[in-house]
């Protein structure tokens, strides 16, 4: 039975994703800012731990509470939409901090006991503003982006350790908490003169050719964590496998 440890368990995608993997048999790690016992079911292979991926002590209990895992779903994220030309440079900083530098300070802290066993898979979720540009999340996307990058780069990197790294990018997910959970931090970054475009894309977003559900990336998920072939990338959902076969 493999163990594989989730970040960002308290809603959406990866609250699915600790349900699937534990659904499938597997020992599930779920962590969160706060943790919450009851946003999963009771199971005997479920342990719920405290991470806040923008600190490094957090990161450093979390390893040592977690003990040897097999596989590692970087999912914790924070959304951002808004015109960049309003928003300030500490927001976008925050957003990086959780989006890119949380991400790259999991693998940092997993990466040796992977490489010493000669085993493991790390899977980081991105999204699919990766795959295609969109309006009103540049700083959003240029914290995915940095995610692809890193990805790609160090799955070269740990190949020699037999170490698999994967991408896993989900669309458009209107029913998990991507505006609601970033409310806050988007007040004001829509100016008088971004208005007109800003409903024209708002009003895009009401009725989606397709979109991604929570299931399709929790599936897409196992898939890429399972996977043992040279696959880097893993679209998730509808959306975003359309546009990743036209791009």
């Amino acid at each position: 039975m493999k163990t594989v440890l989730i970040t960002g368990c308290s809603s959406g995608y990866g609250l699915e994703t600790a349900r699937h993997f534990l659904a499938q048999g597997w020992k599930v790690v779920a962590t969160m800012r706060t943790p919450r016992e009851d946003l999963l079911p009771a199971n005997e292979h479920l342990r719920v731990l405290a991470l806040d991926v923008t600190r490094p002590d957090s990161i450093a209990n979390a390893l040592d509470a977690a003990g040897p895992i097999d596989v590692l779903v970087n999912n914790a994220g924070v959304g951002l939409l808004g015109a960049f030309e309003a928003t300030p440079m500490s927001t976008v900083r925050d957003i990086f901090e959780t989006n890119t530098f949380g991400v790259l300070a999991m693998c940092q802290a997993f990466i040796p006991q992977f490489r010493g066993r000669r085993a493991g898979t790390i899977v980081n979720v991105t999204s699919n503003v990766a795959l295609a540009p969109f309006p009103l999340v540049a700083a959003y996307t240029a914290s995915k982006a940095a995610i692809e990058g890193f990805t790609a780069s160090l799955a070269l990197e740990l190949d020699g350790f037999n170490v698999r790294v994967k991408l896993v990018e989900p669309g458009y997910g209107p029913t998990t908490g991507f505006a609601t959970n970033g409310q806050q931090r988007m007040q004001g970054l829509i100016p008088e003169a971004y208005e007109p475009f800003a409903h024209s894309v708002f009003a895009g977003f009401t009725n989606p050719e397709a979109v991604t559900k929570e299931t399709d990336v929790a599936e897409t998920v196992l898939k890429a964590a399972s996977d043992t072939s040279s696959q880097l990338h893993f679209p998730a959902g509808a959306d975003a496998i359309a546009l990743a076969k036209s791009a």
